[in-house]
């Protein structure tokens, strides 16, 4: 089942990585913003609680996908980027078996603990 759902995360790397064609960037954008989300982890300095708030915050596929519509419809292509963002971060690092965080702890994670096989 961890492979299954590592390719269903793939995929949506990879559809991120093809919603970012679309927009009118340079391509050397996408590497530089990639790792942007992880600024989540900052909230870490004020606890568990708070950091796993603003860790899931920017790693949340429906505030990434709520992004991508609103800068689609109303709000103008840089919310968009950062919807695409988000959505492709969430993707990549769900990959690597990082996914959302309990408020206990950074390794206690909704797809198991980090670091544990």
């Amino acid at each position: 089942m961890k492979t299954t759902l590592r390719i269903e995360e793939l995929a949506q790397f990879v559809l991120g990585v093809l919603l970012f064609s679309s927009l009118d960037y340079a391509w050397y954008w996408f590497p530089l913003l990639l790792l942007l989300p992880d600024v989540g982890m900052l909230g870490y300095l004020f606890g568990p609680k708070i950091g796993a708030f603003t860790y899931n915050l920017l790693h949340h596929k429906a505030v990434a996908i709520a992004f991508i519509t609103l800068g689609m419809w109303f709000l103008g292509d840089f919310y968009t980027l950062v919807g695409v963002v988000m959505f492709a971060h969430a993707g990549i690092d769900r990959v690597f078996g990082y996914g959302l965080k309990y408020p206990d702890s950074f390794k206690h994670t909704h797809l198991g603990t980090i670091g544990k096989k």
